[in-house]
């Protein structure tokens, strides 16, 4: 099975030139040259979009009376997935778990909420590239057929910016693609198998005929532990959780890890400024 996707028909995708949005009206973005292409420097001032956690910001929050959304009694005044945009800097998002954690419609979900984000699902794109759905093409190609599919699906969607990713299962398990993901932020959906089971009863999930779907279930987890738990950020889900529940919970995670993790040209201009020196424009 192979096959050679068709270019995504999406402006935001296929753009060459990526703004950053300015934290001033006042200032003018400076575009410099690069390969033939223009891009605008995302170290300098003018493409910082200057945006911080809404969490931690209380000219964000507002009193409800009511016990609001958090513990304190407040809710934010604006969706902190707007916010969680122009902090990513059109680095992508990858959502990788088990079958049945929900990879899908969360990452759909974010993507919305987000405004300037679009969503893909690489299984979505792998069936209507082949023309039929993952379990025939388990059936009547193969698992290693398969794998090879996804990967060029993969391959033809990590270039682009600004995308949320839905990932299969077993995708992280292949070198190649595990270093794709690496150039966004990846997001582990993480749920027990047994709650797992109850999402997916019924359904005809490839890896799962055998006598007892929940041991092997079990055993692909336990395969893929290690690789799930080098996610960026991990996201444990429990039983009852909404869709809306679980998104708010990525995008929290998300912040929280931007905040842990700043870029190294950041923390050098912090500590310029510390020590009383001009940042070099």
């Amino acid at each position: 099975l192979s096959f050679a996707p068709s270019p995504i028909k999406n402006n935001n995708l296929a753009t060459l030139r990526i703004h950053q949005s300015s934290s001033s009206s006042h200032a003018s973005s400076v575009v410099l040259h690069a390969g033939g292409f223009e891009w605008e420097d995302p170290t300098s001032d003018e493409a910082d979009p200057g945006v911080e956690n809404p969490y931690k910001n209380p000219d964000l929050l507002q009193s409800t009376g009511d016990g609001g959304d958090d513990d304190d009694g407040s809710s934010l005044k604006v969706d902190p997935a707007r916010l969680l945009s122009p902090r990513l800097r059109g680095c992508n998002l990858y959502f990788i778990g088990m079958m049945g954690s929900g990879k899908s419609t969360v990452g759909d979900l974010v993507a919305r909420r987000m405004g300037t984000y679009n969503f893909l699902d690489t299984d979505t794109i792998l069936e209507r590239a082949a023309g039929m759905s993952i379990p025939e093409v388990f059936e009547t190609e193969g698992e290693e057929a398969f794998r090879v599919a996804e990967a060029q699906v993969l391959d033809s969607v990590h270039a682009h910016v600004r995308i949320v990713v839905s990932t299969g299962g077993g995708l992280v398990m292949r070198n190649q693609n595990w270093s794709k993901l690496q150039t966004g932020l990846v997001v582990y959906l993480k749920v027990d198998p047994e709650v797992i089971m109850k999402r997916i009863e019924g359904t005809d999930r490839p890896l799962l005929q055998t006598e007892n779907p929940l041991e092997t279930l079990k055993q692909l987890m336990e395969e893929r532990k290690e690789r799930y738990e080098a996610a960026d950020v991990t996201v444990e889900i429990e039983e009852g959780m909404s869709v809306e529940d679980v998104a708010d919970k990525c995008i929290r995670a998300l912040h929280d890890f931007i905040d842990d993790n700043p870029p190294a040209w950041k923390q050098a201009k912090a500590k310029a400024q510390a020590d009383g020196l001009d940042w070099v424009q």
